[in-house]
């Protein structure tokens, strides 16, 4: 069960890019939520491309707790900023990229190749797939994450997940 505060700020993320032509998705915890993973939630993820991170800045723009800004970690890079709803944080990632095995750096994720559809509390909300949040995370090495996610896809399409492998 996802807290009503959480489904408020996220209807108030939806209302305020309803219209725009940003290509984003809710991913993390409450996208996994929103699909029926059983996982607390801690805060709202969204993913998008460098444009959409700094047009979603601009649509909430009194609420920026940290700008959008080209950040780099040793797993991940993106342009990443943070705005603050309802008192929830709420992550925003631009071009996400993960760090191969090689040491080079897979393409910006296009979220839209991988974005699927949720509808609660009549709204219709755009969220990463559970199969590529599996090998996403996989890819970063979270293991326990990605067994969770394994699980909940097993339960899901029990005929069409045989290949994935265990963690």
């Amino acid at each position: 069960m996802i807290a009503t505060e959480y489904l408020s700020a996220l209807w108030k993320i939806c209302n305020r890019l309803e219209g725009s032509q940003v290509n984003w998705v809710v991913t993390g915890s409450l996208g996994m939520a929103l699909q029926g993973v059983p996982v607390a939630v801690g805060d709202i993820d969204i993913q998008t491309d460098k444009a959409g991170a700094y047009e979603i800045e601009g649509r909430f723009a009194e609420a920026v707790v940290k700008p959008v800004r080209y950040a780099e970690s040793k797993r991940i890079r993106s342009y990443f900023g943070m705005v603050e709803v309802d008192g929830l944080k709420v992550e925003i990632m631009g071009n996400l990229q993960k760090r191969l095995d090689d040491q080079g750096w897979e393409a910006p994720v296009k979220v839209e190749d991988y974005r699927e559809w949720v509808e609660i509390e009549r709204m219709r909300v755009p969220v990463l797939s559970l199969a590529y949040e599996y090998q996403a995370y996989l890819k970063l090495g979270r293991r326990e994450k990605a067994e969770v996610l394994r699980r909940s896809l097993e339960k899901r399409y029990p005929k069409r997940t045989g290949g994935l492998k265990s963690c």
